[in-house]
């Protein structure tokens, strides 16, 4: 599962990076281990490899129980090839893009307030996680709307 968390901030979203299976974004009010911990916890399989940039925030990932690699941003670095096979093991470049598109999506929409953020946020991760556009989309909007039993998220 992927987790996506924005921060609550004066104009900067901070992100948490995962390789997306599915994607589970949320507005923090801060990006601090404490905040941190109990989210992966709760969407995050014990054991699983989570790429992410160098920010600190990260560094406990092996002690909760969590393989671990990053590259380093700050030295120029965007991906990795561990073994020399010409595949880069660790990168981001999946949640760069999809950070990307979700800034793209906001831009329109300027001057979301905070209090609104979550509703927008929650909207682009419903439609990026049904990958479907025009009327599919509609189609399950609709069928979202009126689940009798929805999953838990």
């Amino acid at each position: 599962m992927c987790l996506r968390a924005f921060v609550r901030g004066k104009s900067t979203i901070k992100k948490m990076q995962f390789v997306p299976v599915c994607s589970i974004l949320r507005v923090l009010d801060n990006v601090r281990q404490a905040t941190i911990q109990p989210i992966i916890e709760k969407f995050i399989k014990p054991g699983t490899l989570v790429n992410t940039d160098e920010y600190n925030i990260y560094g406990q990932l092996k002690e909760w129980g969590y393989e671990h690699k990053s590259v380093c941003h700050g030295r120029g670095e965007y991906a990795r090839d561990k073994d020399g096979d010409g595949f880069h093991e660790v990168h981001v470049n999946t949640m760069e893009g999809f950070w990307s598109l979700l800034r793209s999506w906001l831009r329109p929409h300027r001057g979301i307030s905070q209090e609104r953020l979550p509703i927008y946020v929650g909207f682009f991760q419903f439609i990026h996680n049904v990958r479907k556009r025009g009327n599919s989309l509609l189609r399950s909007l609709v069928e979202v709307l009126v689940c009798i039993n929805p999953e838990p998220v």
